[in-house]
């Protein structure tokens, strides 16, 4: 029991010297204040966040991200082929890839992927 005891405070020692040293010998100074700040590309953090958007590119990345989970969807498919019959496997592909055409025409009809504005 004494010997676990020792390990354990002997890793605390070390782990704690560790972090000193770190602290000590690290080179941050005031100017590197903008560095640790949460916005590196250009905004300022002390501004109003209520900042314009643009909605065409949100919905351009909404597209992106449902057909990006269509593929992650589409994969487990390709083993389904060799676990059930052709016919059960075709119904349940042809619905998914529907569902997708379907909503690939919605967003057609709602110019969202109208590229130029």
């Amino acid at each position: 029991m004494t010997l676990m005891l020792n390990i354990f405070m002997i890793s605390i020692m070390i782990s704690n010297i560790m972090m000193i040293l770190a602290l000590l010998l690290s080179k941050k100074s005031f100017y590197d204040r903008e560095k640790s700040s949460p916005f590196e590309c250009g905004f300022d953090p002390k501004s109003s966040a209520r900042i314009p958007f643009s909605l065409h590119f949100f919905l351009i990345t909404v597209i992106f991200l449902i057909f990006d989970v269509e593929i992650a969807l589409i994969f487990p498919i390709i083993p389904l082929f060799k676990m059930v019959s052709f016919l059960i496997w075709s119904k349940i592909s042809i619905f998914f890839i529907l569902i997708l055409i379907i909503g690939l025409f919605h967003e057609w009809n709602q110019n969202m992927l109208n590229w130029t504005y």
